[in-house]
């Protein structure tokens, strides 16, 4: 069932005699008060808040996005990329996580806005701006990638369970009941609240270091101070760094966190405190990253399992071995929380996402009956995961390494739509990037187009050895450095050479009370001639990329991977 997107309504705020404008929401859930795990926010509330204690009972109304999309994001795949660094290299990629604060922070904070000012999903928007082909192409692969990404979280858990004992395939099938049941009740409050007992479930990793007490003094340093680590071969260690990055920054979080905002009806007033719940959610990822590689580094260091890494259960059977029961205990449960958590965020992105597409009702707030395809997505997603897990010759092996793959293919193109959206000016209006914030997200694109370069082509290409790796960081680097100033000195002399130049003066904006009218009103999105290269460039990565990676999965079918 479509909803009928006519919802008028006059922005909260506007002075006397502004005009009203209609809304882009496209489900009308999503108009109303905020009703969050920790508190309340009546939609016609609009009064200053003055005090200290009004702004924490605000932020505390409105945390739970960004603590949930971030905390989803230390998944199964996390903990076994965190672990895996630690066990086999020390604490000496601690940098990393340093580097990664800045990027995560940045990918996020563009779709709190885009979720605030416009009302409806990231799918939706690249849909609308740039096409059926990118908007297929981005629904398609995140169903794609989600699914699997779910087997995984599965696969954690079956690790989680077997090493407390647990029969498996109970096990399995509890956590897929609960993480259904804790979906479908029709509140989005009763949801939210059982997302924050996840969230505080993950905090299971400190006493974990507190028991194990690493030298602080070396954590400190390696987190501080970039450096390889002595004696590894520098194509393992970059593809390994690939891997943080890519299990840190990944395109479900950009979807989920973005109608998830929507859905708790967050608007431009309260941006600023979404920012500050995106940041204490990167402040707990951090430290559950950290944790993990510093106690692994601490148990395995001199011990025959050190550099010779095998999976989360290894790591919870090391502990107990090393460390003793109670600290592999807590590392087991604290893994079981996380693939539970992310098993839940990465279904509700695809769910949202499919909803946002075809226009019909993708909310928390309706009832199962009330929105039978959201739901429907959601379910599904997890009952495929967990039968895929639970099937004997289910290939695990290929599924975690085609994940791996997929996503390194889409991250760039995720990253780069959402720079786009972030300055069209029809869609964010006085909410755009600025030129100093587009600088370093152009960076920041250029970087993970070649991160996930080589995260792709050594999934493919096992042996690929350090001189190319060195050779696609250089010439990557250097084409699009010599690609980006012609194009802007071909921009420049356009702009000289035109007849006359004329710049309306801005109107005046309320940032507060400022959101993104109907879609169909939008005029058709124009891309800048450095824009359109850069796509053109993208759609040939993803064809040759996505050839690639179907023809490695055959190969690894064939021989039985």
């Amino acid at each position: 069932m479509t909803v009928v997107n006519d919802l008028n309504m006059h922005a909260p705020g506007h002075e006397a005699g502004a005009k009203s404008s209609q809304s882009a929401v496209l489900d009308n859930a999503h108009l109303g008060d905020i009703r969050g795990a920790l508190g309340s926010i009546a939609r016609d509330d609009i009064a200053p808040r003055a005090t200290l204690l009004a702004r924490l009972k605000t932020l505390m109304a409105i945390v739970g996005p960004g603590l949930i999309v971030m905390v989803g994001d230390n998944d199964a795949g996390a903990f076994g990329t965190y672990t895996q660094a630690g066990q086999n290299y020390g604490t000496t990629l601690l940098w990393t996580l340093l580097l990664l604060i800045p990027v995560l922070y940045v990918n996020q904070e563009m779709v709190v806005r885009l979720g605030a000012v416009t009302g409806v999903g990231h799918a939706r928007l690249i849909f609308e701006r740039f096409g059926k082909f990118w908007g297929a192409f981005s629904v398609i692969d995140l169903l794609v990638l989600n699914a699997l990404t779910i087997v995984t979280e599965f696969i954690g858990i079956t690790f989680a369970l077997h090493f407390l004992g647990v029969s498996q395939f109970w096990g399995v099938l509890a956590s897929a009941v609960i993480v259904m049941l804790a979906v479908s009740t029709g509140d989005f409050r009763r949801f939210e609240r059982f997302g924050i007992v996840l969230v505080f479930g993950s905090l299971l990793l400190v006493p974990v270091i507190l028991m194990v007490h690493p030298p602080v003094g070396q954590i400190a340093a390696d987190f501080f101070v970039p450096k390889m680590p002595h004696d590894a071969k520098l194509s393992e260690v970059m593809l390994l760094i690939v891997a943080i990055v890519g299990t840190t920054v990944a395109p479900w979080q950009l979807f989920f966190q973005q109608s998830y905002i929507v859905d708790k009806r967050i608007t431009p007033r309260f941006i600023r405190y979404e920012r500050m719940d995106l940041c204490i959610g990167i402040v707990l990822v951090v430290v559950g990253a950290v944790a993990m590689i510093s106690f692994c580094a601490a148990v395995f260091a001199g011990t025959p399992e050190f550099g010779n890494y095998t999976d989360a259960l290894g790591t919870a059977v090391g502990l107990e071995k090393y460390a003793g029961r109670l600290p592999a205990v807590l590392f087991a449960l604290a893994l079981l929380d996380a693939c539970i958590i992310g098993a839940a965020a990465v279904s509700l992105s695809t769910a949202y996402a499919i909803g946002d597409v075809f226009a019909v009702k993708h909310s928390l707030h309706r009832k199962p009956w009330d929105a039978k395809g959201f739901y429907s997505v959601y379910c599904g997603l997890i009952v495929l995961a967990a039968v895929l897990v639970l099937t004997p010759g289910t290939p695990l092996g290929l599924l975690t390494n085609a994940v791996q793959t997929l996503a390194g293919v889409l991250l760039p193109s995720a990253t780069v739509f959402l720079l786009l959206l972030c300055n069209d000016r029809h869609i964010l209006g006085p909410w755009i990037n600025s030129t100093r914030l587009n600088l370093f997200t152009g960076a920041v694109v250029a970087g993970l187009v070649m991160l996930s370069v080589i995260l792709t082509a050594s999934v493919l290409f096992p042996d690929l050895g350090e001189e190319w790796i060195i050779g696609i960081l250089v010439g990557g680097s250097v084409l699009a450095l010599a690609v980006t100033a012609l194009v802007k000195l071909y921009e420049m002399s356009s702009r000289r050479n035109a007849s006359f130049r004329f710049k309306p003066k801005p109107p005046l904006f309320d940032r507060d009370t400022w959101r993104m009218p109907p879609l169909d009103r939008l005029p058709p999105a124009r891309l800048s001639p450095l824009s359109r290269i850069w796509m053109i460039v993208l759609r040939g990565y993803l064809v040759v990329a996505a050839g690639l990676v179907l023809l490695r999965i055959v190969q690894l079918a064939t021989v039985g991977a």
